[in-house]
């Protein structure tokens, strides 16, 4: 849904309009003349502004002038009459996007030009996202040996057109990773789009890729592009890659073999060139073993598959990361300096972080809320208990015995004569204990 304004002295050409794009799912406002739109426009944004040129008090150029002082990233269309199409070419000339000739032939052509101009609104939001994402790119490490080959290999691949699949758990920077790879590559300045297969229906996720033609389904009112042409020229990436029903899979899989596909109830070819990622938290050979994933797809997304490291795996990284996120998570709390003492931050790298960065945000965001004048200390660190058993899987107590030593092999970085020191024990004991409980 989008926000459009409709400006026209006669009263019937206006109503037709808004009409029209409100059954088109659009939100919409009407002024009577040009003083009126620009009142209407100097108290909230929209993305969108259809205007006649001869309207009283303040005349359709006038307006459009104005309106992209005010609001520059607003989308225009003109209205004009038979024999004024030099005054439309004007308004081009000024930024107008295109422009309507009184009178309209029907509601299909408004819905359609409205479309088209917002799609060029939302390109130009995700080429301005592309930008400053590349100023303010989160780094994919902060120099923990563990993720050196990982970004060789990504650094490798980037260049290239081959398909990425990246593995790891939740929380890993799947999605940082895959950033990376589109700003180091050829593709750079086009756009970079993510979809996540879990997050919407599976008619919502069809609609969402491949777009839809009017009357395709109840409420598909116009024709809207899917994702995939918005990413023409850039980078697609399909997040948990994995939640994908069967119907969708094959319909990827002709994607990505003939660099086609159909809008949703429609029949035209449409061509994509995008360079693919993909990246699930799941055994996808497994999915394949169950019949829940197909082989010809994996085999297809697979080209070049880079596994990422836990967080608890690159224990450097965790204070830089730690630091990274408190200054963020401050800001967002409204705290002017947030600041976190040596000895929380110890705690903090100490700790497993089974749920990787995702928890490392969490428990950073809850401190800063229990934390008085912004300083995080080792209190304020609301932590789990163990490196990944809840308190219920305990029933005895050489199960209490198995998870200690088990966290504390995780916190030492499986270092086994400094596990055996903090467990207060012999290392040969620990060697029999281990043994006993089947750690490896």
């Amino acid at each position: 849904m989008a926000r459009i304004l409709v400006a026209d002295d006669e009263a019937g050409v206006r109503t037709f309009l808004a009409e029209t794009l409100e059954l088109g799912g659009h939100e919409v406002a009407q002024a009577a003349d040009g003083e009126e739109a620009l009142a209407t426009l100097a108290r909230r944004a929209f993305d969108l502004l259809i205007t006649d040129l001869r309207m009283p008090r303040r005349d359709g150029l006038e307006v459009l002038r104005e309106a992209h002082a005010r609001q520059p990233d607003l989308e225009v269309i003109v209205l004009t009459a038979h024999g004024s199409v030099s005054s439309a070419v004007e308004a081009m000339r000024l930024g107008a996007f295109d422009y309507l000739q009184k009178p309209v032939d029907g509601p299909d052509q408004v819905l359609l030009l409205a479309e088209r101009a917002l799609e060029r609104r939302r390109l130009k939001n995700l080429r301005e996202q592309v930008a400053d994402e590349r100023d303010d790119a989160e780094p994919l490490t902060h120099g923990d040996p563990v993720m050196k080959p990982v970004v060789d290999a990504l650094r490798k691949v980037a260049p290239t057109d081959a398909t990425v699949l990246l593995l790891g758990e939740s929380g890993t920077g799947k999605e940082v990773a895959a950033r990376a790879v589109h700003r180091w590559s050829r593709r750079a300045a086009g756009p970079f789009v993510a979809v996540n297969c879990a997050a919407l229906s599976d008619t919502l996720l069809e609609s969402e890729l491949f777009g839809h033609e009017r009357g395709a389904f109840t409420g598909a009112l116009a024709r809207r592009r899917g994702r995939i042409e918005l990413a023409e020229g850039g980078t697609f990436f399909l997040d948990e890659i994995a939640e994908l029903k069967p119907d969708l899979q094959a319909k990827l899989l002709r994607v990505l073999q003939e660099r086609s596909f159909e809008r949703v109830g429609g029949n035209q070819t449409i061509a994509c060139d995008v360079r693919w990622i993909a990246a699930t938290n799941r055994p996808l050979e497994r999915l394949m073993d169950e019949g829940r994933f197909r082989e010809d797809l994996y085999h297809r997304l697979a080209v070049f598959p880079v596994a990422l490291p836990p967080l608890r795996e690159r224990r450097g990284d965790v204070e830089p990361i730690a630091r990274v996120l408190l200054a963020r998570i401050g800001r967002r709390l409204g705290i002017a300096e947030a600041r976190i003492s040596p000895d929380a931050m110890e705690q903090l790298v100490r700790n497993p972080w089974r749920g990787n960065v995702r928890e490392l945000a969490n428990a950073i965001e809850r401190a800063l809320i229990l934390a008085e004048g912004g300083t995080v200390e080792r209190e304020h660190l609301v932590l789990r208990a163990s490196s990944g058993d809840a308190p219920g899987d305990v029933k005895s107590l050489a199960d209490a015995e198995r998870v200690l030593i088990e966290r504390t092999l995780v916190e030492v970085g499986g270092n086994r004569r400094n596990a055996a020191e903090r467990l207060g024990i012999g290392l040969r004991t620990l060697y029999d204990k281990l043994k006993r409980h089947g750690i490896q």
